[in-house]
């Protein structure tokens, strides 16, 4: 018998499999059983959704910007349909729940849990043993209910972050399973936390006129303090005993209590017992109280005085320090003309219309914000080439109260004559960009300063002295 080839030996080798054959896979779905089985559930046996949602809008004029979600256990009594004249009010996000992933802002829909394990069953005491009304206000910028028409950018992103956000607090609520109602702004407007048209809604909603609440028992608990950073406790070492604890991002929860007339806490006071942080807040409101004496600060000061027969006054300060108001009540009586580039859309027809009140023979005041010596140098070029004295108005104001006072004008029509809408960031920190602080070295016969002080009666202090940024 012949011996088996070489060849013959390494075929047999090659043909024999290297590795058991690859199993066939089960693919595997996404969709879990339950979601399977509730799907072909009749609807007539499914459960009860508990939160009911409506929108609400700011005035007639304007689409809803308020989402409102209220939740009703599924056993709802008597005793839970009773006016609750105490109210707790809590915002949601770092004060009620944070993120399950870590994240600064949960992206989905279940990426929630309670701040504190402690949370619910505190909230469940202040219902059943200490008879609050527990509600939910929370600032949602992120949110829009309904899109701007003119807006080119795609409109489904907007309606998945208003489903996701139902659904989380849809879950929230359920979790708890208490008779409340959340209230998310989405817009700044009236309803956007410090201001208080959230509350106006609770009461409203619960049928408890303002007026009636029992403001000395109430409480609003919210994560933005206006805390100041700080240095962790000294009992670390290395890296963590210089750690510090970071500044509350705003001031915003802190001034809505004020404004409402409630006690304020952090959360860490209130569901954790800890001691109250130092706080600061960029604009406070007890530097600028109203003159007790007269009810008004309208004192009759004499402010500016005229000091030659015919001149220019150009004014300089940001957007809100009150320039235009001064105009109206301190040289308007002294037979000045105003030239506003707000009105007159360009800086050729400010020229144009101050030339011929010049002609005229009136005195001219230019009411606009004037920040940069450049753009003071025109003006006072002009009132060389015209032959009459210039002289300079500084409103000597922060920027937070100028933020401040444009926002009360923009949401008070009484204090608005112009009908000028809220300004945007932009328009503050480009005017302080751009601030040299005006000299007589420039050209002026002086420079009058003016400090702000409230100059109003008792009922426009009552509007113009709340938190409103």
């Amino acid at each position: 018998m012949a011996p088996p080839s070489p060849d013959s030996s390494k075929r047999k080798a090659t043909d024999e499999p290297i590795s058991p054959p690859p199993l066939k896979r089960k693919t595997q779905s996404n969709i879990s059983k339950g979601a399977v089985a509730n799907f072909f559930t009749p609807t007539s046996q499914k459960p009860k959704e508990r939160t009911t949602w409506s929108e609400r809008a700011p005035d007639g004029d304007t689409p809803p910007t308020l989402l409102v979600g209220r939740y009703e256990p599924e056993n709802i009594g008597e005793a839970d349909r009773r006016k609750r004249r105490k109210i707790a009010a809590f915002d949601l996000d770092s004060t009620l729940i944070t993120t399950a992933s870590g994240k600064k802002f949960g992206d989905a829909p279940g990426d929630w849990k309670w701040w504190d394990p402690s949370v619910p069953s505190q909230l469940r005491k202040l219902y059943a043993k200490e008879d609050y009304r527990i509600v939910i206000l929370s600032n949602q910028g992120g949110l829009t209910l309904h899109a701007d028409p003119k807006s080119k950018g795609p409109k489904g992103g907007t309606k998945n972050k208003v489903a996701s956000f139902k659904q989380k607090c849809g879950a929230v609520l359920a979790q708890l399973d208490l008779p409340t109602t959340v209230y998310a702004a989405t817009a700044r407007d009236i309803f956007r936390k410090p201001r208080a048209g959230m509350w106006a809604e609770v009461c409203r909603d619960y049928h408890i006129p303002e007026d009636e609440v029992d403001l000395a028992g109430s409480i609003f608990v919210g994560d933005a303090g206006g805390r100041t950073a700080q240095l962790k406790s000294a009992g670390g070492t290395g890296a963590a005993a210089g750690a510090t604890v970071a500044k509350d991002f705003s001031c915003s929860d802190r001034n809505f209590a004020h404004n409402v007339g409630i006690a304020y806490k952090t959360p860490e006071e209130f569901f954790l017992g800890e001691p109250p942080r130092e706080f600061s807040r960029d604009f406070d409101l007890a530097t600028y109280p109203l003159d007790v004496d007269g009810g008004s600060n309208d004192d009759g000061e004499i402010l500016f005085e005229k000091v030659n027969k015919q001149e220019v006054v150009l004014f300089c300060g940001p957007p809100g320090a009150g320039k235009s108001t001064f105009y109206w009540r301190h040289l308007k009586p002294l037979n000045y003309e105003r030239v506003n580039q707000d009105t007159l859309k360009s800086r050729a027809k400010c020229f144009k219309a101050a030339t011929e009140f010049l002609d005229e023979g009136s005195s001219i005041v230019i009411d606009n914000t004037n920040p940069d010596a450049d753009g003071r140098k025109e003006w006072i070029e002009f009132a060389r080439n015209h032959s009459v004295p210039i002289r300079c108005v500084w409103f000597k104001v922060s920027k937070a109260l100028c933020e401040h006072n444009d926002v009360v004008r923009a949401f008070n029509k009484p204090m608005n004559p112009e009908a000028r809408a809220a300004l945007p960031a932009l328009a503050f920190n480009g005017f302080f960009s751009r601030l040299r602080e005006p000299k007589v070295k420039e050209g002026f016969q002086d420079v009058v300063e003016i400090e702000f002080k409230f100059r109003g009666t008792k009922e426009e202090y009552a509007i113009w002295g709340r938190y409103w940024c």
